[in-house]
């Protein structure tokens, strides 16, 4: 294994890089399915009480108290520890799903484990590990993956994929033949292992295409976050990072890389209609939030503007995602549901431009 140290000096830049708003994509192509895509059809009789609208769900057998997640952002480093415990203390409070950062540094250097250790803060929260895939080919294993788990006490782990982040990142892991096979391998071992763990492939901020879910799916893995583009872009993310002109060139030129976040959805759904499925990128609000579930996630994901607020204080993490789940609320009152089931069912969503049909199931108009 190759040392952590700079993985560690890179980190307070990364959070530095996304904090200040700079980092963030809009879909870049006119043609692409975006957040405006979508609206609702309302209901000016929704024959609901706002104050009875229920946003319970269940995600890796665990109830969870909106189809909401705080997605991984950070850790490894002293300003990271703190941001994440914040971030873990409001996710407990709200019963969100949280998950920490990459915790490769942590498994290479001990001394950074108490950055991504939150269970003394959130000790119901449905925790998700995190290993980057890569790493399965450069000496690590199911073993490593089962040592991240247990670092922070974690429920579920995600394996990342990041292909194109390594790409513009000075000295990034660009070698990525046999990842699939050692995706696989990490999955059977869990099985065998730890089957109350579940593993998820998550992408970063550039999609998953229907074929790759497939693949990720028959290697093993028990659930997906998509990660589309559309908010945060790893690969602007290490172009600004990088003092090198040629990899601060190509973090431009692919910061719109890949299939946004609607997108993305609609692709996993096609091929994997039940699988669990987080989606994020770009989730800005509950409404947006409201629009992947609409569209087939299982919950959605949000990341930067949750890590913003925790940056300023864990009563603003408390006060953004009061704003968040109220606007969640708001939606399905406004299409006269009641609860997560029924607004599946029929979530009244209505594609706005480019001529779009959605799937029947996705479109639920109904009554």
């Amino acid at each position: 294994m190759s040392s952590g140290h700079r993985r560690v000096s890179d980190k307070l830049r990364h959070i530095e890089a996304t904090l200040d708003g700079g980092s963030e994509v809009s879909a870049g192509r006119a043609d692409a399915l975006t957040w405006s895509t979508f609206r609702f059809l309302p209901r000016a009789l929704p024959e609901v009480n706002l104050g009875d609208i229920d946003l319970r769900g269940e995600l890796c057998g665990k109830s969870i108290g909106a189809p909401l997640m705080i997605s991984p952002m950070t850790g490894g480093i002293e300003r990271g520890g703190d941001l994440n415990r914040r971030m873990a203390a409001a996710a407990e409070a709200f019963r969100l799903p949280f998950g920490v950062g990459s915790q490769r540094v942590a498994l290479e250097v001990d001394a950074r484990a108490k950055d991504f250790k939150v269970r003394d803060v959130a000790p119901t929260t449905l925790l998700f590990a995190n290993l980057g895939a890569i790493q399965l080919t450069k000496g690590y294993d199911a073993d490593d993956a089962l040592r991240a788990v247990e670092m922070i006490e974690a429920d579920a782990l995600y394996l990342h994929l990041n292909a194109m982040q390594e790409v513009v990142q000075d000295g990034g892991d660009v070698a990525w033949r046999g990842v699939l096979p050692a995706i696989e391998r990490v999955c059977s071992a869990f099985a065998q292992k730890a089957p109350h763990v579940p593993v998820f492939a998550r992408e970063v901020g550039f999609g998953l295409a229907g074929d790759e879910a497939q693949a990720l799916i028959d290697a093993g893995v028990r659930g997906l976050d998509c990660a589309g583009a559309g908010g945060t872009s790893w690969t602007l993310v290490e172009g600004r990072v990088s003092e090198d002109p040629h990899h601060r060139a190509l973090g431009e030129v692919f910061a719109a890389w890949g299939l946004t976040t609607p997108e993305t959805i609609l692709e996993v759904r096609r091929v994997a209609p039940d699988v669990p499925l987080v989606a994020s990128g770009g989730v800005r609000s509950g409404l947006q939030a409201a629009v992947a579930v609409a569209l087939g996630a299982t919950v959605a994901g949000m990341a930067s503007p949750v890590l913003r607020a925790a940056a300023e204080s864990e009563a603003a993490v408390h006060a953004f995602l009061e704003t968040v789940l109220a606007e969640m609320r708001a939606v399905l009152f406004g299409v006269g549901a009641r609860d997560l089931e029924s607004f599946r069912a029929s979530p009244r969503l209505f594609p706005s431009a480019h001529g779009l049909t959605l799937p029947s199931d996705r479109a639920g108009v109904s009554g």
